[in-house]
């Protein structure tokens, strides 16, 4: 998967769309810890994507990816409640749900990409080393 910057990302564009979501649906929820709660978290996805991929070491992009996908995690257990609540009708509810999965899914697929692909430099970079040692 070649990519020039995260903006170029459809995980991370999905988990934009998806905070953007999250706050008009909530903009008029009174219940204010919960909707800081459920705000915080769905910022979390994309700005984490964010800082890792700027972090410049595909180890740390895999490290931040893993945060996203917690707060994936965080954000879809506060749906639940929320729609436990009655703050959220059935079709928010399964939409958030259903995208906060496929959000979760992806993450996990270009974390193990990106940590594969590290894991082969890694393996060539050794091999080099060790022709230089044994010249």
């Amino acid at each position: 998967m070649a990519y020039q910057s995260f903006e170029d990302l459809e995980v991370w564009q999905r988990g934009c769309r998806l905070s953007v979501d999250i706050y008009r649906t909530f903009e008029d929820c009174r219940k204010y810890s919960l909707k800081d709660q459920i705000e915080r978290a769905s910022l979390s996805v994309p700005c984490n994507m964010a800082e890792g991929s700027e972090r410049g070491s595909s180890k740390d992009f895999a490290h931040f990816l893993n945060f996203s996908k917690g707060s994936c995690g965080e954000l879809r257990t506060q749906v639940y409640i929320a729609r436990k609540l009655k703050l959220l009708d059935k079709s928010d509810f399964d939409h958030f749900v259903t995208e906060t999965k496929e959000l979760s899914k992806m993450l996990e697929g270009l974390r193990r990409s990106i940590l594969a692909k590290n894991k082969g430099k890694e393996k060539r970079g050794r091999r080099a080393a060790n022709l230089r040692l044994n010249t």
